[in-house]
């Protein structure tokens, strides 16, 4: 894959960060820490070839703060975006394990209860952990970060 290419077709699920940000770095190795038995989740940055190219092609995210959960449709399956809480929770459930019930226990709570708070945290995070820190992956986890070079 091209670092311009959207995720192909059939490809497994992307987590598009904010690449700037220490608190959303810090999500994304509590990720890799805490994955079980998968480890079919690929990382981008929002700001970088990828996440430019998915907010080109869906003008609607441009303005959303958030990490977002990507899989390409296939097979006559509609594209699934995901954004704040939505996300945070089909995270939990990828996580499995006791990330997935506290998931579900989550889809209990009104979407915009959720995505209040998550609005609260994205709106401090940068305060909460700071600004500027890269994310650099291990050897074994390099391959699953999709734009590193873009």
């Amino acid at each position: 894959m091209t670092s311009s290419d959207a995720p192909a077709a059939g490809e497994r699920p992307l987590l598009l960060y904010d690449g700037t940000c220490g608190f959303c770095a810090g999500g994304v190795r509590f990720v890799r820490e805490h994955e079980r038995v998968r480890r079919t989740l690929r990382f981008a940055r929002l700001e970088g070839p990828i996440g430019r190219e998915l907010m080109r092609r869906r003008p609607e995210l441009a303005s959303v703060d958030s990490m977002i959960w990507y899989v390409r449709g296939d097979d006559g399956k509609p594209e699934l975006v995901l954004v704040k809480s939505a996300a945070a929770l089909e995270i939990a459930r990828y996580l499995g394990g006791v990330w997935a019930v506290l998931g579900a226990l989550g889809r209990a709570v009104p979407r915009v209860v959720g995505d209040a708070v998550y609005d609260f945290v994205a709106r401090h995070r940068h305060r909460i952990a700071g600004r500027a820190v890269c994310v650099i992956p291990a050897a074994e986890h390099r391959s699953r970060f999709v734009d590193l070079d873009g």
